[in-house]
């Protein structure tokens, strides 16, 4: 059996654009839910302490039950783990073994590869917030409040901690950065109210509410448990911190 010339002839050229950030935003969220510290960080340990510190009256939560106070303070901490520590990590080793070098001279633009990183943690956040969530009501959550500002909160805390995430990972060697994130994760767990109210921590904890952690937390608090509307003070809090944050890793962060 004979063809005609030129029926398998190559075509040579890169994918269309969309069609290559979709094939690396799904290779990096398989990347990410297959790394054992990643899931530490951003499953384990959020469920962790949303079933301790729900079920053992460790914490004064104030009035209410523990568990509406905390869930709010415990997605926050999800969104953190996933766009902050994950992602400063993972993009540092990155940085350090020539994968983002590598991966600059492809096709795919670098604009391109910041945003299919960015779909990947957005994918694995809708997964944290759908876990967390099944959690909380088994545990006897009652949330309030409106969908369309937690999802705002959502999304700029993400940005928020997104932009500071890759501005550690692309200024930092890979080891500091290891230690840095997991060191403020540490630090903003203790004192970003996700478990500890700050009004615990007397006068420190108006300097501590600037902390997107703590805005990304109280705004949450704010609209879940206290039925409240746009918490537009927690909103502009994050909108600042993910414009310096975006802004200074644009700038900044190094390829190699």
């Amino acid at each position: 059996m004979t063809t005609a010339p030129g029926t398998y002839a190559p075509r040579p050229g890169a994918a269309p654009l969309p069609r290559m950030i979709g094939a690396q935003a799904a290779l990096e969220t398989r990347m990410l839910l297959r790394n054992g510290e990643q899931l530490l960080l951003t499953v384990v340990i959020p469920t962790l302490l949303l079933v301790l510190f729900s079920s053992v009256d460790v914490v004064d939560t104030g009035s209410g039950k523990a568990v509406d106070f905390l869930t709010p303070g415990i997605l926050a901490l999800a969104v953190m783990s996933t766009a902050f520590t994950g992602q400063a990590i993972a993009t540092g080793f990155e940085r350090r073994y020539g994968v983002l070098k590598r991966l600059a001279s492809s096709p795919l633009p670098r604009w391109g590869l910041m945003t299919a990183k960015t779909a990947a943690v957005l994918v694995t956040e809708v997964l944290q917030v759908i876990l967390l969530t099944v959690i909380a009501f088994a545990l006897g959550w009652s949330p309030h409040g409106n969908p369309a500002a937690v999802l705002l909160l959502l999304v700029l805390g993400t940005a928020a901690f997104s932009g500071l995430g890759l501005l550690m990972a692309g200024t930092l060697k890979a080891e500091a950065t290891l230690a840095a994130a997991n060191l403020v994760f540490l630090l903003l767990l203790v004192g970003g109210g996700v478990i500890v109210p700050l009004e615990k921590f007397g006068s420190a904890g108006h300097v501590l509410g600037l902390l997107p952690i703590s805005a990304l937390s109280d705004g949450l608090r704010d609209v879940l448990q206290h039925g409240a509307g746009m918490p537009w003070g927690d909103l502009a809090i994050l909108a600042v911190w993910a414009v310096v944050g975006l802004a200074a890793a644009g700038k900044f962060f190094r390829w190699e």
